[in-house]
């Protein structure tokens, strides 16, 4: 048996053995590529690595395999980030952790010289993780910049409040779906699989990507101004159907068309150029294992993980069987609003509480509390849809206003026009904090080092544009902290 023969089944072997073991991760990313339409390319990023091996297989066959140690690095390199993206329920983490135990593998299994061979083609596969869901609030801003000038330009009255636009007889929302975002995601993948075979020179790669950048953000800005125009000519209806149509089957594919247009006379790779030169990666590696033991390196390293998840995971805080909202001096529950009704969701809490407080002077102030005795996948203080705003809610954002007393505060507003100010506060470990990357990592270190397992989210809001009696609800309540951890049924 040759051994590309023997290297290619070991790794064969290893790659099907890390993808069971982490088969929940790895629908976690079919589902993902296959529901989001943020995310769709990432169905096209396998099916264009396997050609990417292909076209470098003659190259690669020049090429001797040998079993790898220091690629093991790797291999626990992505498991501890699995297991920290585990413990802090980050799906992120944990599908980047499988990604790189997998290039781990192949390099351990196959070793440097063909490692440096397929490094394209391993470094693409990051890729194959969804990312760059934060790029959707300032590519709003960038959206709204460019919408309001063209509006005004071609005698469109239009005013702005936030990512709401006000524009001739409608009211229009710059949602996170018309940011641009899963169009500058794509167009970064795609720009950097033409880089790579089109380009030899890294500061035309580099050009490259940053046109494959701008022009997708200034594109959609247009789009969107487009739509608002056309709206406004038209109907609403009309307008939203055609964009629609527009954007998903043609605009995308013109922008591309435009951006290949764009770098086409600079590119100095020819098309039947090899991938690498064979002959420049012969070199004879120091710290080369014998393949079975290098397949059970691989095997032994990336089982610690999943082994040491299962051992810290029924940690949990245990939790009082009931709570109440607490009694606060000068305040005294009243009957929620009927007007602008409004709930925090957490659909994983313990407990959640919501209820409504006035004062002598007529203000009204609503608190809602959601504690968790420990975190897991699907029972998170932080999620996609949870929280202030849930997912398709009838609520919108409209801007972040100044912190309070250390919280996050929201403006949101609901078709009526009704709009509300929301304040927001998170304790977790030892913790108090607004910050939601905070709370993930708080939430890992309680994980994995012990201390507090339990989760708070506490929200206060008013309805209106006025937070004052927030400040002056707070000044009766108290710090956040010890509220929080009474709730917990910590003294």
């Amino acid at each position: 048996m040759t051994a590309w023969r023997r290297h290619g089944i070991a790794l064969a072997v290893v790659a099907v053995l890390i993808l069971l073991t982490f088969r929940s991760d790895v629908a976690d990313l079919a589902h993902i590529w296959w529901t989001s339409t943020t995310f769709g390319h990432c169905l096209f990023i396998g099916p264009v690595i396997v050609w990417l091996v292909w076209q470098r297989r003659a190259e690669l066959a020049q090429l001797t395999p040998t079993g790898w140690s220091p690629g093991l690095a790797l291999v626990a390199i992505g498991g501890f980030g699995w297991l920290m993206g585990d413990a802090a329920s980050v799906g992120f983490a944990r599908q980047l952790g499988l990604i790189m135990m997998l290039q781990g593998a192949v390099v351990t299994i196959l070793g440097p010289n063909v490692a440096r061979g397929l490094l394209f083609p391993l470094a693409y596969a990051f890729f194959l993780v969804p990312f760059g869901e934060g790029l959707e609030p300032p590519l709003q801003t960038v959206t709204v910049a460019i919408v309001m000038p063209l509006l005004h330009l071609v005698g469109v009255p239009a005013v702005v409040d936030g990512v709401l636009i006000h524009a001739g007889r409608y009211y229009f929302e710059v949602a996170e779906a018309c940011s641009g975002a899963k169009f500058v995601i794509a167009m970064v993948a795609f720009g950097v699989l033409v880089a790579n075979l089109c380009f030899v020179s890294w500061r035309r790669r580099a050009v490259f990507l940053v046109v494959s950048v701008v022009v997708p953000v200034i594109a959609n800005g247009f789009r969107a101004f487009g739509t608002i125009w056309a709206a406004d000519l038209t109907s609403v209806e009309a307008a939203t159907g055609i964009d629609h149509i527009v954007y998903g089957w043609v605009f995308f594919a013109l922008v591309m068309a435009g951006v290949m247009a764009i770098g086409w006379r600079w590119f100095d790779r020819a098309p039947d150029d090899p991938a690498f030169v064979p002959t420049k990666l012969q070199a004879t590696p120091r710290n080369r294992t014998d393949l079975a033991v290098a397949t059970a390196l691989v095997l032994g390293t990336f089982a610690v993980f999943p082994a040491w998840s299962a051992a810290i995971a029924r940690r949990a805080q245990p939790l009082p069987a009931h709570i109440d909202l607490p009694e606060i001096a000068g305040w005294h529950l009243v009957p929620v609003s009927t007007r602008a009704p409004w709930t925090p969701y957490y659909p994983g809490a313990d407990h959640y509480l919501f209820g409504r407080y006035a004062d002598a002077a007529g203000a009204q102030v609503d608190m809602s509390i959601a504690v968790f005795g420990s975190e897991h996948e699907g029972k998170e203080l932080i999620a996609y849809g949870t929280g202030v705003l849930r997912e398709e809610d009838r609520w919108v954002r409209v801007a972040d206003l100044a912190d309070i007393a250390g919280g996050s505060v929201m403006r949101i507003t609901a078709p009526g026009p009704v709009e509300r100010i929301v304040a927001t506060w998170y304790r977790v470990g030892d913790t108090t904090t607004q910050d939601d990357t905070l709370v993930k990592i708080e939430t890992m270190k309680a994980r994995l080092l012990g201390g507090p397992q339990r989760a708070v989210a506490i929200h206060l809001s008013v309805e209106g544009a006025d937070a004052r009696p927030i400040a002056r609800f707070l000044a009766a309540l108290g710090p956040i902290a010890p509220v929080a951890d009474h709730a917990a049924g910590m003294r």
